[in-house]
């Protein structure tokens, strides 16, 4: 497993692990070769684009089959009230409005981009405590792991007076309490939506990949 080196203290895995970045795509290209890697499932979050295009491409020019494992989207249902926007960038920019009280789950890597509307209150829940002096004037840290609950999110988005969600559309099942949290109290999401991705076979479970896996019997070295 290789893991991007952005939490602090990742869960435990029974296999072994690997952390940080290949080199690009020809750091990549070479360690599939040096480690005999024979099938890459790449299980990277749905934001996590420059690594899913470089995986894509090494494993064409290492003529080593891939599999994506995405999360599938969230989709507005009824008594949901969603802002769409196009990426992090746009989501700052429609925050160009009166004070609001905002819950901003996207990460710590993007937290800068939101300076620019300091008017508002973000409560901020992080998976480690930041490192870095945080952008906000007016802002409240929760250090906490998902998967979260319906009851749990109510309760953190009720008692802070949340009245606007902004959340990248990650999809899936271990952070979407937030989404049913704020359709059940009537709060506004902004949904940033998900960057384009390379060409490539997907799947949205793990018994799709090893349905996969299956169908290309080899020596593995995934």
């Amino acid at each position: 497993m290789s893991l991007a080196g952005r939490v602090e203290n990742p869960k435990p895995q029974p296999i072994p692990i690997r952390s940080g970045g290949f080199g690009g795509v020809d750091g990549f290209r070479d360690y599939l070769k040096r480690e005999k890697i024979t099938h890459v499932v790449d299980a990277t979050h749905p934001f996590a684009a420059q690594m899913s295009h470089n995986a894509v491409e090494a494993c064409d020019l290492a003529s080593v089959p891939l599999i994506a494992l995405a999360r599938a989207p969230w989709v507005a249902q009824e008594g949901d009230n969603w802002t769409n926007a196009a990426d992090v960038m746009d989501a700052s920019a429609k925050l160009a409005q009166p004070a609001r009280r905002v819950l901003l789950a996207i990460g710590r890597m993007h937290l800068r981009a939101f300076a620019i509307n300091p008017q508002h209150f973000y409560l901020l829940r992080l998976v480690d405590a930041p490192t870095f002096d945080l952008p906000f004037s007016n802002c409240k840290t929760i250090v906490d792991r998902g998967p979260f609950g319906l009851d749990n999110d109510v309760a953190l988005l009720r008692d802070n007076g949340i009245d606007l969600v902004v959340s990248k559309n990650s999809g899936g099942t271990g952070a979407r309490a937030k989404i049913d949290a704020a359709r059940q109290l009537g709060i506004e999401v902004m949904m940033i939506h998900r960057p384009d991705m390379p060409a490539r076979n997907e799947v949205h479970s793990a018994d799709g990949v090893m349905d996969w896996l299956a169908n290309h019997p080899a020596d593995l070295g995934v």
